[in-house]
């Protein structure tokens, strides 16, 4: 069964040098959009890592492949101040991952889970029959009242759990679960809140 949520310390055998890859895809300021959904700067293009999807798959219990016409792959870097247009969010796709790559000594925050106050939900149920359930006809409907309507309302929420960053740590989870990156932080590309993206599509 796949877990709902994985954590996995010391992912990598060389994070120092993905490190260096990761911030070698540039990371232009001025491409900043204040209508984007997430803060910060996306690299234009992925970097793959070898074997990810066989690993990732061995964890989940099923074969998964990087979803097409996602961010999978790319790496985000999220200052101090940035902000974006949604908060509290689920992911489309399968399996969702985050790669922490900031440096130890400017860890800080993680990636925040949360539970809808209104609904008592903490993510959008994974069948219809517990669509139905939540009083909802359809799972477009649950995540236009609870999701689009609510996103930016702090109000609204009630945080479950944080994963905490660490450098070099991977996350993996549930992509509906409900969750929205902690602030970032740093100044610059050296000391910003750097992460490596992922969603899984079934292979």
């Amino acid at each position: 069964m796949t877990p709902s949520f994985a954590m996995i310390d010391d992912f990598l055998a060389n994070p120092l040098e993905m490190r260096r890859q990761a911030l070698g895809l540039g990371f232009d300021p001025a491409a900043k959009d204040g209508g984007a959904n997430f803060p910060g700067v996306t690299s234009a293009r992925a970097l793959p890592i070898p074997g990810l999807d066989e690993t990732v798959s061995r964890i989940a219990g099923r074969p998964l492949a990087g979803a097409p016409g996602t961010l999978h792959g790319h790496c985000r870097l999220t200052l101090r101040n940035d902000r974006g247009a949604s908060g509290v969010h689920c992911d489309p796709a399968a399996y969702s991952g985050i790669l922490y790559l900031s440096l130890p000594e400017h860890c800080r925050g993680g990636t925040e889970f949360y539970r809808h106050r209104r609904t008592g939900l903490e993510r959008v149920p994974a069948t219809l029959d517990g669509v139905a359930a939540a009083g909802y006809p359809t799972g477009d409907a649950l995540v236009a009242d609870v999701i689009n309507r609510d996103t930016m309302k702090p109000s609204a929420w009630e945080r479950s759990f944080t994963a905490p960053m660490r450098f070099n740590r991977l996350i993996l989870f549930s992509p509906w679960m409900f969750h929205n990156s902690a602030a970032g932080f740093g100044a610059g590309p050296d000391d910003g809140r750097l992460v490596y993206l992922m969603f899984f599509a079934p292979a």
